[in-house]
């Protein structure tokens, strides 16, 4: 006789029977890793709090008992002070980041669907190809890339960080391997057939198949482009990155150690409220994204 193993009912759904316990010893575990990932961030927002006394305090203590805003207020007194204005740092970050972005998630999703649901010559050799590229760093591909851009007269440029963003190939790569698990072939041929364009397949059909990967990809691309720093290809001022100003303001010293905190603060939360915002959705469409027709 087989064994029959106990079910319930959990919202209208038949589940497996984990016992209470289990479901308590799974969430006290789950917490307690979620409390040892949060403790750097909490850390980094101690420190910036701290005033300078505390700050070189040894033994160095977790928690700060005298919080202050002035390291705040000095970060922004040194940004003023700079030739550039404030102002000109955060547009420049953030037409970077929305363009590079914007750009990133269009031309790897258009190419991943190329190589994953039209079927053409060379996709084999071309999709061999953007693997191989992922073997090699930023750093290996600078001299070329810094050539390229001297060729075609987009040094000294926004440009000049914009389009690059546009062809990562880490975000082609991921795009594809989200189309070719989550895109059936029948229902692009069943839109085909209702009339779609291939455009309006891919637009319409396709990229909401993929809500996950380019979620995905939205975060890691934001994330790259608002911490990128200093660049080979941008000489002026005007064009420099906030991380840029920030780091070069914070590099003063043991004195400018506050500041240096305020503006590590200063810098991550934009990336954490992106990914906050971007995560419920993106669990919300892995749920879903299991049903087979």
């Amino acid at each position: 006789m087989q064994r029959v193993q106990k079910m319930r009912v959990r919202k209208h759904q038949v589940v497996l029977n984990r016992s209470v316990g289990g479901d308590t010893g799974i969430f006290v575990f789950l917490a307690i890793m979620g409390v040892f990932m949060f403790l750097p961030m909490v850390y980094v927002i101690m420190q910036s709090l701290k005033p300078l006394d505390e700050l070189w305090m040894f033994p160095p203590r977790f928690y700060v008992q005298n919080p202050t805003l002035k390291n705040f207020g000095d970060l922004f007194s040194l940004l003023s002070d700079s030739w550039v204005p404030f102002s000109r740092y955060i547009f420049n970050t953030v037409i970077i980041t929305a363009a590079g972005t914007f750009g990133n998630l269009l031309f790897s999703s258009l190419a991943a669907y190329a190589m994953a649901k039209i079927p053409f010559p060379g996709r084999k050799f071309a999709f061999k190809t953007v693997q191989l590229s992922l073997m090699f760093t930023p750093t290996v591909t600078s001299i070329a890339n810094f050539l390229t851009l001297s060729t075609l007269g987009l040094l000294d440029n926004l440009l000049a960080l914009i389009i690059p963003a546009w062809g990562s190939t880490m975000g082609l790569y991921l795009m594809k391997q989200f189309m070719d698990s989550s895109i059936s072939n029948d229902v692009l041929e069943s839109a085909r057939l209702d009339g779609c364009g291939e455009f309006r397949t891919f637009w319409t059909i396709a990229m909401p198949m993929v809500k996950p990967g380019w979620l995905t990809l939205i975060v890691f691309s934001f994330q790259g482009l608002w911490q990128m720093g200093s660049s080979i290809y941008i000489y002026s001022e005007q064009f420099k990155t906030l991380n840029y100003a920030i780091s070069q303001i914070t590099a003063g010293g043991i004195a400018r150690a506050g500041a240096a905190a305020a503006g590590t603060v200063l810098m991550m939360i934009v990336p954490i409220v992106v990914f906050l915002i971007s995560q419920s959705n993106i669990i919300e469409t892995m749920a879903s994204s299991g049903m087979k027709d």
